[in-house]
């Protein structure tokens, strides 16, 4: 499920629950696409995802899970460097 679309523009998230779900970044459209910064969420540890100057194009924060969950993450726009969520969630 595609959380996040970018399109011409750069980004940063953050995760951490549902536990072993997982997160990606796509970039591009259909068989031109690929997927990168694959990463399980594990409930504890925040989880990154960035989008940099690959959003030139088409770029897609998705999700995977594996049973109805609710998603909570935090998007900042733009090409800042956040290292860490400004609230816990």
């Amino acid at each position: 499920m595609t959380l996040e679309q970018f399109w011409n523009a750069r980004g940063t998230a953050f995760f951490r629950n549902p536990m072993d779900a997982r997160i990606r970044v796509r970039y591009g459209v259909g068989w031109f696409g690929n997927s990168r910064q694959e990463q399980t969420l594990d409930g504890r540890e925040y989880k990154r995802l960035i989008v940099g100057k690959a959003g030139v194009t088409r770029a897609r924060m998705q999700v995977k899970v594996t049973k109805p969950s609710d998603i909570t993450y935090e998007v900042h726009g733009g090409d800042v460097a956040v290292d860490f969520p400004k609230r816990r969630f």
